[in-house]
């Protein structure tokens, strides 16, 4: 019997215009994102995208090992979706930088598969479609609030996490130029 007809399925598929709060994890819940070099890998990826107004961002948070956005695919990037070219770039540069650093850690994403021998990202990404306000904001506290979970327990106060739009929803501090702010959307 094909176990894989019973496995669950997480939504991954983003509707253009519309805002989602979307999950992506890397492969086997490897702790690559704690490397702060990595998490910037993430926010050039983000920053290049929306720049070229592919997307929208209006929160975020990178943990060791997952990242949570909030945005809106504007259009495609090319013959891709925005999500699948912000993987594909994020997956090379991490490959790039492990090839320099640590081949014995680039092992661990190796995979047998007919096009790449490297997987990063897990291929179930989550989107959420925020239909309403009341969602949103729950999502917003939910991702914002991820590093002082006690399993992490990486910062007391959300606003103290670098990689995360804590600073600007609780504070108003804007660090990174590229964030929209949800606000003004619902």
């Amino acid at each position: 019997m094909d176990n894989k007809i019973f496995t669950a399925k997480r939504k991954s598929y983003i509707e253009i215009g519309e805002i989602f709060f979307w999950t992506a994890t890397i492969n086997n819940w490897q702790r690559l994102l704690e490397n702060d070099a990595y998490k910037n890998v993430i926010i050039k990826s983000l920053e290049y995208l929306s720049d070229k107004g592919k997307i929208d961002v209006f929160a975020f948070v990178i943990m060791p090992n997952h990242i949570h956005l909030i945005w809106r695919i504007n259009e495609k990037n090319g013959k891709e979706t925005a999500q699948g070219s912000f993987l594909k770039f994020t997956a090379h540069e991490f490959k790039k930088m492990l090839k320099k650093e640590d081949n014995n850690k680039l092992d661990s994403y190796r995979v047998n598969a007919e096009n790449k021998n490297y997987e990063f990202w897990q291929r179930d990404s989550l989107a959420v479609h925020l239909f309403s306000r009341e969602v949103a904001f729950q999502k917003l506290d939910y991702l914002h609030d991820n590093p002082c979970k006690a399993h992490w327990a990486l910062v007391v106060d959300p606003a103290d996490y670098l990689y995360s739009t804590a600073k600007f929803y609780l504070e108003g501090k804007k660090e990174f130029s590229f964030l929209k702010d949800l606000r003004n959307e619902l």
